[in-house]
């Protein structure tokens, strides 16, 4: 009999024998084709989405208390989205500041750290944890962004959304089989750098209760349980005909138009900007909500192609809208709304994406505004480093947000 040859070249070592795998995805049908801009490609992505259950609108909304500090007057706020327990979200205006204010979504990350949400990136009425200390120090510059911009005259929401903080899972609702996984890897859970979390061993790196707080052990191990559960939930979103990015940012919809609903704010001058699992955010924003005028996406760009062998196991459910890689590419989803406004920032030595894959999808949103006679209503930006939204690009990000809004 004769032998057939793998035409598939390339050897990918996370599928070993199976390397043609990808030859013949492809010949199934044609993988990350170009989706260009326009009605069409969001109406798509919208319905890949899969999850809709109802007005995208904040229920029952309650003013929990209220604070000021630091020229920051902040308010906790409390809805439910219709299923699940009720999200908790920080609004923040500076203070003193009358008339409507444009308005900006900051979106937590992800972070393999889901025991918080809002309270990794924005600082509320209580005295943060060294847990969060720690994380605002290791990529955030040192400070709470989302406060920052605040004081910058802006309104900002700060929410959690499905499976973070307020919207988290109890422990005890996990599978045995998640728990036992997280027990097994929660040593450690409280080393620095999220990134590296998928290429270490237990036992190695440093222990979380080296972070010296009361909690940190707890928080760890609910963290490392969160690595295995998540695939459990996007499972069950599976057999339920939803997906796990569309939950998130049917949760991120809401948020957006519960601001740009408030008296306070303009309505018309709505934004959102996030890093990591936020920027990931901040694109399933970008390409599903209209009401999104200006977008800033940090650490969270690359080609699905940039990904094979490098970093496709280490990234969230969220990166990956079921049934997309059919009709165009990640950078796509982003680009799909042009000309509305988009920032993407990149750090050249983020573990977490490849140089080359940062590159072409730079390239190819860039093509994307040019196609629509708007490149200037892209940005995108390369910055020295690892993964991280330090001072310097924040004060980019911040500049290009009132270049849009504060007009």
């Amino acid at each position: 009999m004769k032998k057939t040859k793998n035409t598939d070249a390339t050897n990918h070592q996370h599928l070993g024998p199976f390397s043609d795998l990808v030859g013949a995805a492809d010949r199934t049908g044609k993988l990350y084709p170009i989706a260009k801009p326009g009605k069409k490609t969001r109406q798509l992505f919208r319905r890949l989405l899969a999850f809709s259950p109802g007005p995208e609108a904040a229920r029952d909304v309650k003013i929990e208390r209220r604070w000021t500090r630091d020229g920051v007057a902040g308010e906790e706020i409390s809805w439910w989205v219709g299923y699940g327990p009720r999200t908790k979200a920080w609004l923040l205006r500076p203070i003193g500041a009358s008339g409507k204010l444009p308005g900006i979504v900051a979106l937590h990350d992800h972070g393999a750290f889901k025991f918080f949400g809002k309270e990794k990136i924005a600082e509320g009425p209580d005295a943060p944890s060294p847990v969060v200390l720690n994380s605002w120090n290791s990529y955030y510059g040192g400070r709470a962004f989302p406060n920052a911009l605040a004081r910058e005259g802006f309104a900002v929401l700060a929410h959690d959304t499905f499976s973070w903080g307020s919207r988290k899972f109890p422990l005890a609702a996990m599978p045995e089989n998640d728990r036992l996984i997280g027990q097994q890897m929660a040593p450690i859970w409280g080393q620095d750098d999220p990134s590296q979390k998928w290429s270490r061993k237990p036992g190695d790196g440093r222990s979380a209760a080296s972070l010296k707080d009361a909690h940190a052990t707890e928080i760890a191990e609910y963290n490392a349980c969160c690595w295995a559960h998540e695939h459990s939930i996007a499972k069950y979103c599976t057999v339920l005909g939803i997906s796990f990015p569309g939950v998130v940012s049917y949760e991120d919809r809401i948020a957006v138009n519960y601001l740009a609903g408030r008296g306070d704010v303009d309505g018309g001058r709505i934004g959102c900007i996030g890093l990591s699992g936020g920027g990931t955010r901040a694109v399933l924003l970008q390409g599903s909500c209209d009401r999104i005028r200006c977008a800033v996406s940090v650490g969270a760009m690359c080609t699905y192609a940039g990904l094979l062998d490098h970093n496709v196991l280490g990234h969230t459910w969220m990166l990956y809208p079921i049934g997309w890689a059919r009709y165009g590419d990640w950078p796509d989803i982003a680009a799909c709304r042009a000309p509305s406004p988009l920032m993407v920032q990149n750090d050249w030595d983020d573990p977490l994406y490849t140089v080359a894959g940062m590159k072409a999808a730079h390239r190819r949103i860039a093509a994307h505004y040019r196609s629509v006679g708007k490149p200037r209503c892209y940005a995108g930006e390369f910055f020295p480093g690892p993964h991280k939204f330090d001072l310097e690009m924040q004060r980019s990000a911040f500049a290009w947000l009132a270049k849009w809004l504060q007009r």
